[in-house]
């Protein structure tokens, strides 16, 4: 079997498992290194509905699920590694959460 296919057949099952894992009635959000730059406030403010975070791995997101996302959001110029997004995401959750509950943790 060629290699090509090989990856090819991969990357179909994974599409099909994020597909499957997405909530239905969520705003997708997908994270994106061409996406758009948000401040922590105008991050906040995807808090305010049901949202859908969605990490791309090494290869980055399946096309599919770039276009079915309301928003391709970028959340650093710079390349980061998979688990890091993961970690950076949580901790501006975190701030946003802060924000709209009005707690001091955000200073800015």
């Amino acid at each position: 079997m060629p290699k090509g296919y090989e990856v090819a057949r991969v990357a179909v099952r994974q599409d099909n498992r994020l597909q499957a894992a997405l909530p239905r009635n969520a705003r997708l959000v997908a994270l994106d290194e061409r996406g758009e730059d948000y401040t922590t406030r105008q991050f906040a403010g995807l808090l305010k509905t049901e949202t859908a975070f969605v990490i791309g791995g090494a290869d980055g997101l399946p096309p599919e699920i770039k276009k079915q996302a309301a928003l391709l959001l970028r959340l650093s110029s710079m390349t980061l590694p998979h688990a890091l997004a993961q970690v950076v995401l949580m901790e501006q959750i975190y701030r946003a959460a802060s924000i709209l509950t009005g707690h001091p943790y955000h200073r800015g």
